[in-house]
């Protein structure tokens, strides 16, 4: 379970994040929905403790994110907004250097790539170099090494940018895989086809606040639209807060 109490992150003058709270429940699905700039980003890299907030605090399974970083950090699979891996490893190599960062060695470790391998339907380029994937191959090898130490909270952040009809629809059912397994999912996402189509839980953001929250629903409801997208169009023109 992630816990996000009262967060504010500034870079100079600009004030990303102004006063973001929310939570996010173990099996389930929440997403993080905003517009560009809105401060999706800077909220995500201060949960996987990439940044320190100026103010409040971030809790991952009652462990706190300043504090205890590293048991965190334990906790925590993330897929960033920069999806680099290494060219000239194999997309088995990357996993398993990856899995060793985490303290995975030997049999336990090579048995974690293998059932990644099939989770995320692998097996034709598991033993291939990277350089040359296609971009779904590279979010794939991506998951799979955020994934190798098996933790209990999920981050994406916009899984799907880039990638084909086809690999969005296997992205989604992989999502979709690890609700059924428990874990908690927090994601990002612009596109609310997306959206609609995967989150039990919704928290729209908008100029570094919360600006709605709920299920999809209650948000549809308290707006008064009939569609999401239009309810999402209400809701980041409101500072005030829909849904506390």
């Amino acid at each position: 379970m992630i816990s996000v109490q009262h967060v504010k992150k500034s870079f100079g003058k600009v004030q990303a994040v102004k006063d973001i709270s929310f939570m996010a429940h173990d099996g389930q699905i929440t997403g993080i929905l905003g517009p560009n700039g809105a401060g999706k980003t800077t909220t995500l890299r201060m949960i996987y403790t990439v940044l320190r907030p100026d103010a409040g605090s971030v809790t991952v399974d009652g462990f706190d994110a300043v504090r205890q970083s590293q048991e965190v950090r334990q906790r925590i699979g993330a897929l960033t907004d920069s999806h680099g891996i290494y060219p000239r490893l194999t997309a088995r190599e990357n996993i398993r250097y990856f899995g060793r960062l985490h303290g995975l060695e030997g049999r336990a470790l090579e048995e974690r790539i293998e059932a990644l391998t099939a989770l995320l339907d692998m097996q034709d380029f598991i033993d291939r170099r990277a350089e040359g994937f296609s971009s779904g191959q590279r979010v794939k090898v991506c998951i799979a090494r955020a994934l190798a130490h098996n933790p209990q909270n999920v981050l994406l952040d916009e899984p799907t940018n880039g990638l084909d009809v086809m690999s969005t629809r296997s992205m989604r059912e992989f999502i979709r895989r690890l609700r059924e397994e428990g874990k908690c999912v927090l994601f990002s996402s612009h596109i609310m086809q997306e959206v609609t189509a995967l989150c039990d839980q919704i928290v729209i953001i908008a100029n570094g606040l919360v600006t709605a929250s709920g299920t999809p629903d209650e948000i549809r409801q308290v707006t008064g639209k009939e569609n999401l997208e239009d309810a999402f169009v209400a809701a980041i023109g409101s500072e005030e807060g829909l849904i506390k």
